[in-house]
């Protein structure tokens, strides 16, 4: 495997440079990357999130509403054009779990291509997986022990196992931040049997569903051998409370290495505060200050539940392989 990371660094070294750029569609937010790539080296120019919650009042119909519809469409069509100014060769548009769960996923392709004048790939739950799992082990340090990688999303959570460039399981689960408020929205402040709720419904989905799938694999490899790492916009959250940095900083969010006692004690921390107070914490974007509950919470019970003591962080993931693909 060392021999075959080797190689790969090698060719990319000769690789030629191109700037490309990724708009990622997202349940809960949009998320825009302009790079400059060469082979598997992603070197980022402008990195940028807006939330337009595209999986607002979703859950119930699986259809998606025309405000959220058209909110989207106008972040496409400003990232595109910032992309544009950022002189990108290639703009890339995919959409993820709302979209590709929504039974009128054409409404929001012709709006966002009547908006951009850009396509929309709508890629599926296990190309998800791959994607972040190709970004994230782009960084050496975690491509050379073997790595359960979680994407909690608004939608779903892809959980990912394996080591370096082989992948042992990869699946994509109906768990994510904004789906599971918008199933038990909490009162400001939270009450107590709101988290229980929660909690049991998070806890059912991994015991019935995540469980009989991953065990066998995290069994093969090891429990005790296996690394816990997260990517997307929770886990990046949760850093950035921890180290109170009030802006996106990759290098220390990176060094993170969150205890599983520490992950309870924040989700304990943020169930008792009111929204307003939420919104005053350091490294929390207040437009985040909702969904955050639902997402640590997520990421508490997945540790308890395959006894996992430490968390890492990455930012790469997602973006990051669609710009190399």
């Amino acid at each position: 495997m060392e021999a075959a990371l080797r190689a790969s660094a090698a060719g990319a070294a000769f690789a030629p440079v191109q700037r490309r750029a990724v708009i990622d569609i997202g349940t809960n937010s949009i998320k825009l990357l302009v790079a400059d790539v060469r082979g598997r080296r992603v070197h980022p120019i402008h990195e940028e999130s807006r939330q337009t919650r595209l999986g607002k009042n979703f859950y119930d119909t699986r259809r998606l509403q025309p405000e959220a519809v058209a909110c989207t469409a106008e972040a496409v069509w400003e990232f595109a054009e910032i992309a544009r100014e950022r002189q990108a060769e290639t703009i890339r548009v995919i959409a993820t779990s709302a979209a590709r769960d929504a039974v009128n996923k054409p409404d929001l392709i012709s709006t966002i291509e009547r908006a951009s004048g850009l396509n929309v790939e709508i890629i599926s739950g296990e190309q998800e997986a791959d994607w972040a799992f190709q970004g994230v082990t782009a960084n050496s340090d975690l491509a050379r022990r073997p790595l359960l990688l979680l994407d909690v999303g608004g939608g779903s959570t892809e959980f990912i196992l394996g080591r370096g460039a082989e992948k042992h399981f990869a699946e994509s689960f109906p768990l994510g931040t904004v789906r599971l408020l918008e199933k038990f929205p909490p009162s400001n402040p939270p009450k107590r049997i709101e988290f229980e709720r929660s909690r049991d419904w998070v806890e059912n989905i991994l015991r019935r569903e995540v469980r009989p799938k991953l065990e066998p694999p995290l069994r093969r490899e090891g429990n005790g051998n296996v690394q816990l790492a997260g990517t997307g916009g929770t886990v990046s959250i949760l850093s950035r409370m921890e180290k109170k940095l009030d802006r996106f900083d990759r290098e220390e969010i990176e060094r993170t290495v969150l205890s599983f006692d520490r992950v309870v004690a924040i989700r304990k921390d943020l169930w008792r505060l009111p929204l307003a107070k939420r919104r005053e914490i350091i490294g929390l974007p207040k437009m985040r200050a909702d969904v955050i509950l639902t997402g640590v919470l997520i990421y508490e019970i997945i540790m308890q539940e395959f006894g996992f003591a430490q968390l890492r962080v990455s930012t790469r993931g997602l973006r990051f392989a669609a710009v190399m693909d």
